[in-house]
């Protein structure tokens, strides 16, 4: 039987230390590009689908329950639509620019 033993490796790690600067620096950097996409979004299109009715305009009844109607959703009034939160803050920052 033989015996194996450990021995040393001739060549270096591969493995690249990361501090944690590097590392918040990249976040910091996602969360600012993350930020740009999703205000140019909200500024080319303000509107998104209504999550309470999935922007049908429209919410049904739940299944076995009781028969009813649908009726208009009370969140978007019936359009499908809301407004993005970022819209939002564009609009706040807008009507607020001068000190006003």
């Amino acid at each position: 039987m033989t015996l194996l033993a450990a021995t040393a490796t001739s060549h270096p790690a591969t493995v690249l230390p990361i501090s944690l600067a590097a590392v918040l620096v990249w976040s910091a950097l996602a969360a600012v590009l993350w930020l740009t996409v999703y205000l140019l979004r909200c500024a080319v299109a303000p509107f998104g689908p209504c999550r309470r009715c999935e922007g049908e305009g429209k919410i049904r009844p739940r299944p076995g329950g009781i028969r009813r109607k649908a009726r208009y959703c009370r969140r978007c009034e019936g359009t499908g639509l809301r407004l993005r939160i970022g819209r939002r803050a564009i609009n706040y920052a807008r009507r607020h620019r001068n000190g006003t």
